[in-house]
């Protein structure tokens, strides 16, 4: 885990960690090994240089509820070159059932962003906090300041752009641990966008 935020803690408890057991089910031929092993370490290595080179913001998914809206979050993620997508509470992740429901609207983008699934959103962001990540939180709330406000954008490097459940919205608690909140002003009747769709409109303007 070279160059991640967490380095070899575990992300959801934040504990150390060390390697204690590998295990083969069937016996492999060396040849395949290091082949296998080979490749392994050459995706790995692409993933954490670019995370940790990367002066480009992570996106926090807090408790997303539809499959399609985290993988156009992904492909939007791609394209505006986010580091990292940490998939947090109820967020379908790749390696769950709607993983062929993701793939539809992330077409391909789920192998360029690195992404991690977390139960806890609020002890993840503490942990993040904690390695001097800059938390920003996309919500409509009295201390929000709107988002086209940010003529001159500050630096997005070990920052973190968090967007809510469609419904409820970011979390209060997230919130309250977030150094800034933004809003996009509505100019219809409805009082929000997509998630999708508010989420490229501010990497859009966070990076401008």
């Amino acid at each position: 885990m070279d160059g991640h935020a967490f380095g070899t803690r575990c992300p959801v408890c934040m504990g150390d960690t060390r390697l204690a057991l590998r295990v083969s089910r069937d016996p492999i031929p060396d040849s395949h090994i290091d082949a296998f092993s080979s490749a392994g370490k050459e995706k790995n290595s692409a993933l954490d240089e670019h995370h940790k080179n990367s002066n480009h913001p992570a996106v926090l998914l807090d408790n997303i509820r539809s499959a399609w809206n985290v993988g156009s979050i992904l492909r939007s993620g791609d394209g505006f070159g986010f580091s990292h997508a940490y998939l947090c509470g109820i967020t379908p992740a790749l390696d769950g059932p709607a993983r062929q429901a993701i793939l539809k609207t992330s077409l391909g983008a789920e192998e360029s962003v690195p992404w991690s699934h977390h139960k806890n959103a609020v002890k993840l962001v503490k942990g993040l906090k904690k390695e001097g990540w800059k938390i920003w939180a996309l919500e409509e709330d009295s201390r929000a300041r709107s988002i086209s406000e940010l003529t001159t954008p500050p630096p997005v490097h070990n920052c973190v752009l968090i967007v809510g459940n469609e419904i409820t919205g970011v979390d209060p608690e997230l919130l309250d641990l977030s150094d800034e909140i933004f809003h996009i002003r509505m100019q219809g009747e409805k009082r929000s966008f997509n998630v999708a769709m508010a989420f490229s409109i501010a990497a859009y303007q966070i990076q401008k």
